[in-house]
């Protein structure tokens, strides 16, 4: 029976083998810059596994996402950037200096304390990496010590804005109760509804003229106006992701499962209406709102 460790290592040699002359073209040919979509797709199809609670798929995709893991290391191992070697024990280190309540004597009992010894740890962290880094300027040295820096601006919206606010809180700039999140959110739906007085697309009650589900045309909204529109459109999204930061809930994965909800009402409603020979352009508005809510029932409590 192979251990743990030599399961790895036949792994990261394969990965190496592949890359070596004579492997694999398609692997030999791949850049770093060739790979990061593949590791996005990878990411994704792990959260669809989680989410669907299927392990077996979950299995396949948490050893594709490895994949990704190897890969990089064996591109940095052969341009002598670093190997996977490198990786493990930078991984391992952090894993024991961030987790002093458990490998040392610092007392953490709740996850709350835990996570404020984590966000403090990588606060003097940070700092000995600006001492250490004499040539940096001052405008790099300023962000470095930011609270939000480390916060990658790849990462979807969504998420992105869930971080920068969490660390925002970690450091006591937060709301104190969520009525407060509610009543920004009325103000930010407030002004863009003020915003929207200018668009002619758009009637007195602030309904967008078109066919569909909800008043779901597309206005004509002037060029000009489109970069105030996101500004509004944008806030009120950043208020939402932190209606979710403070009910411990994660923005990506509440809007990952009201898109599957959608679709999975949205097609029953096609399904009813090609059993007639129609598709939901052929439908009233009315009709396609009185499927839409017969989906709803459709559907176990």
């Amino acid at each position: 029976m192979s251990t743990t460790g030599e399961r790895f290592e036949r792994a990261v040699q394969i990965m190496a083998r592949l890359r070596a002359p004579g492997g694999c073209p398609w692997d030999r040919e791949q850049t770093f810059d060739t790979i990061k979509p593949y590791t996005l797709e990878e990411t994704y199809e792990v959260l669809e596994a989680i989410d669907n609670r299927d392990w077996p798929e979950l299995t396949g995709e948490l050893g594709d996402l490895l994949l990704q893991v190897l890969f990089y290391s064996e591109m940095a191992r052969e341009a002598g950037h670093f190997s996977v070697d490198d990786v493990l024990d930078r991984l391992s280190n952090k894993l024991v200096d961030r987790h002093p309540h458990v490998f040392g004597d610092v007392k953490a009992d709740t996850p709350a304390e835990v996570l404020r010894n984590w966000e403090a740890l990588k606060a003097l962290e940070k700092e000995k990496r600006i001492a250490a880094d004499k040539g940096e300027n001052n405008e790099q040295a300023s962000d470095a010590r930011s609270v939000l820096a480390g916060v990658s601006s790849k990462m979807p919206a969504l998420m992105e804005a869930y971080k920068l606010s969490s660390r925002a809180a970690h450091v006591g700039f937060d709301w104190p109760e969520v009525e407060g999140l509610f009543a920004k959110l009325e103000e930010e739906t407030a002004e863009l509804r003020e915003e929207l007085k200018s668009v002619p697309a758009f009637s007195v009650e602030g309904q967008a003229a078109g066919k569909g589900i909800a008043g779901s045309g597309r206005p004509r909204v002037p060029a000009e106006m489109r970069e105030r529109l996101e500004d509004e459109v944008g806030d009120l999204f950043f208020v939402v992701v932190n209606i979710a930061r403070y009910l411990s809930l994660d923005p990506e994965s509440s809007l990952r499962k009201t898109n599957r909800k959608f679709k999975r009402r949205f097609q029953w409603m096609e399904e009813r209406l090609r059993a007639s020979g129609r598709t939901p352009l052929q439908a009233s508005m009315d009709e396609l709102e009185t499927l839409w809510q017969e989906a709803k029932q459709e559907e176990p409590a």
